[in-house]
């Protein structure tokens, strides 16, 4: 039986999804996000997490970041906000899927399963997390994580970790500017030569932030 974390402060709604999860045998840990949602995940181990963007405390983004340094458990967020940038935003801090409110059952026990095969069955990845390595730095793919010796890590935006990925695999070659933007931005028609700026930028901080560089 797989236990889902569901983190919604909504108390009818949460009900109704704790039902509805039930009914196809899944255990579910509700958490009103008035909480430490992290201290909750490390406490109850689940292998799914259900999270709602609008919470009381730190919305679903923060949380979202904080639980995928610490898992790559399947995190779908379930939200009445429908703006394409939140569902954007929601899967560049890594969550896997993003359903809106009001929501069908049969679709949501449909996701969540999709990823409970994604992450732990037949299409799984039984092996090690990816990862790419260089000279100390090691880049999670899956996460977008970066480590740098035993303690240190900082966590990238998916954009960020697509750049840091192509420089550390293609080192010590020089990866130029144009490779960059067609390899990371190549479904967008124009992308702003400013944009790649701020993300190189933002890279280079992050891997300030955990000793590595400060140039």
């Amino acid at each position: 039986m797989e236990t889902i974390l569901l983190v919604e402060d909504d108390q009818q709604i949460a009900l109704l999804l704790k039902e509805l999860l039930e009914r196809y045998d899944f255990k579910v840990v509700h958490e009103d996000g008035l909480g430490d949602v992290v201290a909750r995940f490390e406490e109850t181990q689940p292998d799914v997490i259900l999270l709602d963007v609008n919470l009381p405390k730190f919305d679903g983004f923060y949380w979202c970041r904080q639980l995928r340094m610490k898992t790559r458990a399947p995190i779908l967020f379930i939200s009445a906000r429908v703006g394409e940038m939140d569902q954007v935003m929601a899967l560049e801090y890594g969550a896997d899927d993003y359903i809106v409110k009001p929501f069908q059952g049969a679709v949501v026990i449909a996701k969540i399963k999709s990823q409970i095969r994604r992450a732990y069955g037949t299409l799984s990845n039984e092996s090690d997390e990816r990862t790419v390595s260089k000279a100390g730095i090691i880049l999670y793919l899956d996460r977008y994580i970066v480590e740098h010796g035993e303690l240190e890590r900082g966590e990238l935006r998916k954009k960020e970790g697509l750049i840091l990925e192509m420089l550390l695999t293609a080192s010590p070659r020089i990866v130029s500017r144009g490779d960059l933007l067609e390899r990371i931005w190549d479904d967008e028609a124009f992308v702003d030569e400013n944009t790649l700026n701020v993300n190189i930028t933002r890279v280079r901080k992050r891997l300030t932030e955990i000793g590595i560089g400060g140039r």
